[in-house]
């Protein structure tokens, strides 16, 4: 039978993974893929011709263990994409999901990053799962196990695998990097208190063979001062190679780290280290660890055309050998008799053939004096013992070094073969450069080779065909940049490179550093001398003079402009060529608009003439003569995708756009993108469409707003030897509008309902999240109309990392010093995070309003006063920001309005940023603070909002010395508007242990009216208090401290909240208007989850019951929490009620509602009574019944203070499905009851004796039919069969439906 499977087109990330890449395409070589071969059935002769294997509808797969201690591909022709197609037909991954022949692999078989056995159970437990393949990686994310990775510290600061901080006290680790929420996994060193340094050390299986190419990744997370060092190391033989090591700075969202092993003989060992100090308690974690292009060539029976054959029968590209590199995995590549007509120059000893300047010197690995940048191994023997040859110039003083003289080469090709090094700074370059000799007239030098830019701590692979008719000397130029390092190793020149008679020739002048044009092409990557047709670098007769300004800077008139002038869009020059080399192109030029190709791999970016290109005959202006940006074949060695960058930009403003034409013909598994890499992270902001027919196409991308530095990569992926014309080009590119100070009529439009744009609010790009202009769907709708756009943040939708995500204005010059702005939220989800409001000034936030966790399915109004400073400098920002500190639900915005005047008084409070317009008349007694840095130091020890030390409240000081006895210490709120129903005004209060007196609560409509006085002894405990209010005009709340006259007394309040409807009595709630006195939980320990609020008639993602149970319509509302995001061994969400009185007899009445699958439910609701004494289950249900309300009733005591906790859980693994409440009832020194039955009622207590009266005839009938059934066996009734069959194991003789028991046909008699 033929399966046919469609795959998604791969993804691109920051590096540009393709981890759905087709199983077909997973060759050794990114240039050969090939599709799979359509046929059911497909045969392979082995390299003897004596064994075959055949796959197809009827043959066994147990005859690939014929080749236990091979690799799978040596029985097997070099094709491997059928073999492949059949791996991801049977399993996913390749070699996982196979049914396991026996297998007995010699101990170099394992964990070599190759599956050796059909199940890949030799590659288990090796710091990675599955085998790595051209296309995919061999990677751990930590999600089912640690992967073999172990920790070896000798102290208690260690590694241990954990997850949002379940296990370790680890700030700032709130979720992982996998799935980006609390639900992820990774391996994290968390809070050490000693003060002793420590190390941490986390080091891996024993690993094998690393092919050169073997590049690993891994993301780290290191909070701000959270740990002295980093430290990667690996280990093989006698020797401990540092990988990378790093002091910082360190980010609060996950970095990546790339790092290449290089050819890694034998076994080998990966160690992380994380040190800490006294002053660094060291909270670090790692995640998605991945081995890239690991694996040695598989031995093959043949190999394809152009490829050598190994003595390990592995197959390299011919173009591989002789190149200083061990492709095959047993050297015979660099055979020395078979290389012999190879000149390699190693620096091992000294500089062989070549000759340099005093720029160069030959430095051994081990020497760390050049800094940090400096390669810590050399490329010849991997080893921190061999060396090299490094620039150490100064920055702006090119270094030389030259060749000797060589013979003419035409028509034969001398070759040169060179491995760079260009880390540490992204002004650093390398030249390569053609010096004729033996011309009458001297010739300026020819620029064959330019790479510019920060490469990464590696050793590039590059080569340079040339072929003249005169004699000629190869230059290698390098210019470090500031903090920067340039590197050579090994120099291959072939034999085609002949020395020419007589000495070497003395040093020549190096070429003018600011002259030399920054061209992007390329052209010796093929082998014609076109490249000679290249401008010159060097000044000519009577050329160039040197400019005075320093090195760096830019000559313009009589200015010396400073390289952070350089493309900030801002003109300091007259003519602009301060901006003219920042983007902008139309490829004609040779500087390409400043794009510089940054290419390690097989790929390059090269600026091309349109006749010479296979993909575009014409470039984008129909011009057969014309240039275009085109993506080319090259001889790196390492990653496979193509990259050119810009210089180094900024900042942008938020009408920042790229325009550009492009045409991209490929295979699906292809890509053209444009990445934007800032702050040390890359953001995807284009991808050219899949489906591209080829043409020219003109899109444009918004950039917005960026700090500088940042640039811009175009990056692409294609496979030019594949079928079809497949290229990829681009041209006409164009930055617009791109300056800070570009301002539109728009900029101004803060009041926005988002119906026709975003007005002037843009997105922000401090991370990855990002704020979206949506249109009412589904779930997700308006205020405005209920049918409109809004703007959204969702946490997990997109994909994203970041922390959080950025809506803002431009500057905004203030209407009046005082202005109102207002706006509607909705914050819904069982675990969403916080929003918050801030002014921005001079570069500095002020903020204005906080909310976190879920406020309802609903949206809510809020107000903030804007205060602004008379005088020029009064432009401000206004900025709203989603923290992704919950990762299940939504937050949304809309309808933002300003206009000047004061706000009204908020209708909820919670002191987190302000006073909420509260005063105390300038007394300055009634203060704002938090426990932890207040200076009420008899205050709460924590507030109400986030039960913090860090959170915030008003507190009043009542001691004799702050408050004398008598005494009134008065808070009031800014002005309410007047109510039009009766309203219920509900605060949270604290009074200290020593009596601090009376808080009195008061109504001002122009008279003032006592509503509350509170006056028992405090505690430990916040007390919910609340007033009825009705107010026809505007009106005040007054809170009156009258101190008692009491030392280290006080007295707090928290969370204020209006809300519609009267207050409800303690411990009740029909849900209406709210959650009443019930609060949601959101303790970490619990993962942060909440009980929602919403109605049968509100759209929710979630899903919920069909009717409430007060109103039994649609029109009602209830509590509810969807099981389904706890995740497997999720925690628990609580409902909890206000602090209730002792008691020794009262009721709990309540109706919850349950909607799992039948024989699948996992949630259970629990009923729980909190203390000072603990905690007390006192009724549980599981969900057995579902789409009904059903009653329940608990008889509750308490000899101490308590509260009611509803507990809402799973017992296994996630379903979906809702449990909810509504109309709870307390009822206060009563005894439960069984109610009268009331019709419409699905059941009720009231109807338990008939439901278990039911029960119990129904079992008795079932024991009376077991019996019966007994009985009849006994008389010989059997099970009837087929000949030949046997009864199976199990109970699959009984189906279980709709809570019945139904025997299958199977299972009959004839009497």
């Amino acid at each position: 039978m033929a399966v046919v499977t469609t795959l998604p087109r791969p993804a691109v990330d920051g590096y540009f993974r393709v981890p759905c890449t087709p199983a077909w395409l997973l060759t050794n070589n990114i240039a050969s893929w090939s599709p799979p071969e359509s046929s059911e059935s497909v045969s392979r002769q082995g390299r003897g011709g004596g064994q075959s294997l055949t796959f197809g509808q009827n043959e066994p797969v147990s005859q690939w263990s014929h080749c236990p201690a091979m690799r799978l591909a040596s029985c097997l022709p070099p094709a491997p994409g059928p073999v492949l197609v059949l791996v991801l037909l049977l399993g996913g991954t390749p070699g996982r999901a196979w049914a396991p022949s026996h297998c007995r692999n010699p101990g170099e078989a394992v964990c070599n990053f190759a599956c050796d056995c059909l199940d890949c159970s030799d590659e288990a437990w090796c710091g990675y799962h599955g085998a790595s393949t051209r296309g995919l990686p061999s990677t751990c994310d930590f999600e089912l196990d640690a992967c073999g990775w172990q920790d070896i510290s000798t102290s208690g600061y260690s590694w241990l695998r954990d997850r949002a901080g379940a296990v370790l006290e680890a700030p700032g680790l709130h979720a992982d990097h996998t799935l980006g929420t609390d639900l992820g996994w990774y391996m994290a060193v968390g809070t050490h208190r000693g003060k002793e340094a420590s190390t941490a050390a986390l080091r891996s299986p024993t690993l094998r063979q690393a092919a050169p190419t073997c590049e690993l990744r891994l993301w780290y997370l290191a909070a701000s001062g959270g740990v002295a060092e980093l430290r990667l190391e690996l280990t093989h033989s006698a020797e401990t190679l540092t990988l990378w090591q790093s002091s910082g700075p360190w980010h609060s969202s996950w970095q990546e780290l790339a790092v290449i092993t290089g050819r890694i003989q034998g076994d080998f060992r990966v160690t992380l280290s994380a040190i800490r100090n006294a002053t660094h308690r060291g909270t670090v974690a790692v995640d998605d660890v991945e081995f890239w292009n690991c694996a040695l060539p598989s031995p093959q029976a043949s190999c394809p055309p152009g490829h050598y054959h190994c003595q390990n029968q592995a197959c390299v590209d011919a173009h591989r050998l002789c190149d200083a590199e061990d492709n095959c995995g047993d050297g015979s590549d660099e055979d020395p008799l078979a290389c012999s007509h190879f000149t390699v120059t190693d620096f091992e000893t000294s500089l062989g053939l070549w000759n340099g300047s005093e720029g160069w010197t030959r430095n051994p690995s081990a020497g760390g004096h050049l800094g940090p940048a400096c390669p810590s191994r050399d490329h010849s023997h991997n080893s921190a013992r061999g060396g090299f040859l490094v620039s150490v110039a100064k920055p702006g003083v090119p270094a030389v070094l030259f060749s000797p003289e060589f013979q003419a080469s035409d028509p034969d090709n001398c070759s040169l073969i060179f491995y760079y090094y260009l880390h540490g700074s992204a002004a650093s370059r390398l030249q390569l450069l053609l010096q004729i000799r033996g011309s009458r007239a001297p010739q300026a030098p020819v620029l064959l080779r330019r790479r510019h830019g920060e490469l990464g701590a590696a050793w590039v692979r590059d080569r340079v065909d040339m072929q003249t008719t005169q004699p000629f000397q190869i230059l290698l130029v390098g210019e470090t940049g500031p903090g920067g390092v340039v590197g050579l190793d090994d120099l291959v020149l072939s034999s085609h490179c002949r020395a020419g008679p007589g000495d070497l020739p003395s040093p020549i002048s190096p070429p003018c550093p600011r002259k030399a044009p920054s061209s992007l092409p390329d052209p010796s990557s093929v082998p014609e001398m076109s490249a000679l047709k290249s401008q010159s670098l060097l000044p000519g007769p009577g050329g160039l003079q040197l400019s005075s300004c320093e090195p760096g800077h830019l000559p313009c008139q009589d200015l010396c402009v400073p390289p952070e002038q350089l493309c900030d869009f801002q003109m300091q020059c007259a003519e602009g060529e301060d901006e003219q080399a920042c983007g902008t192109t139309d490829f004609e030029s040779s500087s390409a608009g400043g794009w510089e190709d940054a290419s390690v791999g097989r790929l390059q970016w090269q600026r091309l003439p349109a006749q010479e290109c296979r993909g575009s005959a014409r470039d984008m202006d129909n011009a057969a003569a014309g240039h275009f940006l085109s993506l080319q074949k090259a001889w790196g060695q390492l990653r496979a995708e193509a990259r050119a960058r810009t210089p180094t930009l900024g900042p942008s403003g938020p009408h920042c756009e790229l325009h550009l034409a492009y045409y991209f013909r490929g295979d699906p598994r292809g890509f053209l993108a444009l990445v934007v890499v800032e702050s040390g992270s890359r953001e995807l902001v284009w991808q050219a469409p899949g489906n591209s027919t080829g043409s020219w196409t003109v899109d444009k991308v918004l950039v917005g707003a960026r700090h500088r530095p940042f640039w811009l990569e175009l990056v692409g992926l294609l496979d030019l030897d594949g079928p079809g014309q497949q290229g990829a080009g681009v041209d006409n590119v164009t930055m617009r509008d791109c300056s800070p100070t570009v301002t539109t009529g728009k900029d101004q439009e803060v009041s926005c309902n988002f119906e026709r744009d975003a007005c002037g609010w843009h997105t922000g790009h401090v991370t990855d999240a990002h704020w979206r202009r949506v249109e009412s769907h589904g779930s997700g709708y308006d205020h405005t109309t209920g049918r409109g756009f809004f703007m959204l943040l969702d946490p997990i939708d997109p994909p994203a990392r970041g922390q959080g995500a950025q809506l803002l204005t431009g500057l905004q010059v203030p209407a009046a010093p005082e202005e109102c702005l207002s706006f509607w939220y909705h914050l819904y989800g069982p675990q969403i995070g916080t929003l918050r409001l801030a002014l921005r000034r001079d570069g500095e936030d002020t903020w204005l309003w906080t909310h976190s966790g879920t406020h309802g399915n609903r949206w809510h109004q809020a107000w903030a006063t804007l205060l602004h400073q008379p005088g020029p400098g009064a432009k401000y920002q206004l900025l709203f920001e989603g923290l992704r500190d919950g990762f299940h639900g939504t937050m949304a915005l809309d309808d933002v309005a300003v206009r000047p005047g004061p706000c009204w008084a908020p209708r909820s409070c919670s002191f987190e940023d302000s006073a909420c317009g509260f005063s105390d008349g300038g007394r300055g007694l009634w203060v704002r603070q938090a426990n932890a840095s207040g200076q009420v130091l008899w205050g709460p020890r924590a507030d109400h909002t986030t039960e913090t030390a860090q959170g915030h409240y008003m507190v009043v000081d009542t001691s004799p010395g702050a408050l004398p006895q008598g005494q009134v210490a008065s808070l009031t709120s800014a002005h309410h508007p007047p109510l039009t129903q009766p309203s219920c005004l509900t605060f949270w209060y604290h009074l200290s242990l020593q009596n601090p007196g009376t808080l009195r609560v008061h109504v001002d409509e122009g008279k003032r009216r006592q509503m509350l006085s509170l006056s028992a002894h405090g505690g430990p405990t916040w007390r919910l208090g609340r007033v009825d209010v009705q107010a026809e005009k505007t009106w005040r709340v007054v809170f009156e401290a009258v101190a008692a006259g009491v030392e280290r007394s006080s007295m707090a309040l928290d969370d204020l909240s209006l809300q519609d409807g009267p207050c409800a009595r303690p411990g009740s709630c029909d849900f209406e208007s709210g959650l009443c006195g019930w609060s949601h939980v959101t303790w970490p320990s619990l993962g942060g989850y909440s009980w929602d609020w919403s109605g049968a008639a509100i759209p929710s993602r979630y899903p919920q019951p069909a009717a409430d149970h007060t109103l039994g319509t649609q029109a009602g509302h209830f509590a509810f929490f969807e099981t389904s995001v706890l995740g497997p061994g999720g925690r628990a969400a609580w409902l909890r009620s206000e602090p209730l009185p002792a008691t020794e007899a009262s009721c709990l009445r309540f109706w919850y509602h349950m909607g799992f699958p039948e024989h699948f439910y996992k949630g259970e609701l629990r009923v729980l009574l909190s203390s000072v004494q603990g905690q007390l289950a006192v009724w549980g249900e599981g969900g057995r019944l579902r789409h009904q309300w059903l009653q329940a009733q608990v008889e509750v005591a308490s000899t101490e203070e308590f509260q009611i906790v509803f507990e809402a859980t799973l017992s296994g693994q996630p379903a979906g499905g809702p449990i909810a409440l509504d109309d709870i009832q307390y009822l206060a020194g009563q005894h439960c009851r069984p109610p009268a039955t009331s019709q419409g009622d699905t059941a009720t207590p009231g109807l338990v004796p008939a439901a278990v009266a039911g029960g119990l005839f129904f079992f008795v009938f079932l024991v009376a039919l077991g019996l019966g059934a007994r009985h009849w066996l006994r008389r010989g009734c059997s099970l009837t069969r087929g000949p030949g069959t046997t009864a199976p194991g199990g109970f699959d003789n009984i189906l279980f439906n709709a809570d019945r028991v139904t025997l299958p046909e199977s299972v009959t008699c004839n009497l």
